[in-house]
């Protein structure tokens, strides 16, 4: 991850450096080399992830021209208000060590499952989830909506195992079990809510230069002590993502989406979401040098 960005880019090397020395750990090194299963803790996943945004970014500096709005799927929301310069990257990338060190800590203690239900409209993943509740099972709820027929439930495990169940007599394509460590976005993540908001609290803030789409509310924020609030109230709220892109849209219809970090996840979320919506991946070198050529 950003290996040939720090090498071919020293402000790609000086930021990715900054934020090692912010958390105290060799971040940019584990990111680069591994252990895989070391990297993909969620502690580290989270900073890595926000690492390799914040290189890219640091890189298209200036380059970007008039910027509508950020909008960051989960803990990229944290990536949208660096981009905004609400954040530093050193100040970014503790906020979201603190928050994986404090969801895995939340999923040690009550430990969940999460699962992706494919081929159905999440209105019916709703009601399966609301269905499948119950004391004796536990509590699922719908945590992301990643696109109109793609919806990932989060729970107590015996709870997410009858709403897949559930969603499929409704007539899901798939339910596919995620490997993660903890219910994530669900009532689950309650007691990791009031370390998060500390942090958020501590952390020095700027207002942003223009507007992060929330993924509690999908609405557009500038307000940092609004932001403060609904990145807390994130943990334990559905990802509106589907209703995220179309707010961003809504400031102006014509804008291309750019997406920054590891991969191509979000722009192939995007076609799904809006097939008429024009988007570039920026992760890689030779994804930069395309773009800026």
């Amino acid at each position: 991850m950003a290996a040939d960005l720090s090498t071919a880019f020293p402000v790609a090397r000086d930021t990715l450096a900054a934020i090692d020395e912010a958390l105290g750990v060799p971040l940019s090194r584990l990111m680069a080399e591994g252990p895989e299963d070391e990297l993909q803790m969620t502690h580290n996943a989270q900073p890595a992830i926000l690492a390799h945004s914040a290189a890219v970014l640091a890189v298209l500096a200036g380059r970007l021209g008039s910027v509508v709005a950020a909008v960051g799927h989960s803990l990229g929301e944290y990536t949208g208000y660096l981009a905004a310069g609400a954040l530093t990257a050193p100040d970014a990338a503790r906020l979201v060590r603190r928050r994986g060190e404090l969801m895995r800590e939340a999923g040690l203690a009550r430990p969940g499952a999460m699962a992706a239900v494919l081929g159905l409209a999440t209105a019916d993943v709703e009601a399966a989830c609301a269905a499948a509740s119950n004391p004796e099972d536990g509590v699922v709820v719908a945590a992301t909506q990643n696109a109109p027929d793609q919806t990932v439930i989060s729970g107590d495990p015996a709870a997410v195992a009858a709403a897949g169940a559930r969603c499929k007599e409704r007539g899901a394509k798939r339910v596919l079990p995620l490997k993660v460590s903890g219910a994530f976005h669900s009532p689950l993540m309650a007691p990791a809510v009031a370390g998060l908001a500390l942090a958020l609290a501590e952390a020095p803030w700027r207002t942003p230069r223009f507007p992060v789409v929330a993924n509690a509310s999908a609405t557009p924020v500038t307000d940092p002590a609004q932001a403060r609030r609904l990145l807390a109230e994130q943990l334990t709220a559905p990802v509106r993502w589907v209703e995220c892109i179309e707010a961003a849209a809504a400031l102006d219809p014509e804008a291309r989406f750019i997406e920054l970090g590891p991969g191509a996840v979000l722009a192939g979320l995007l076609k799904r979401i809006r097939p008429q919506a024009i988007c570039n991946s920026l992760g890689t070198v030779k994804d930069l040098e395309a773009f800026a050529g």
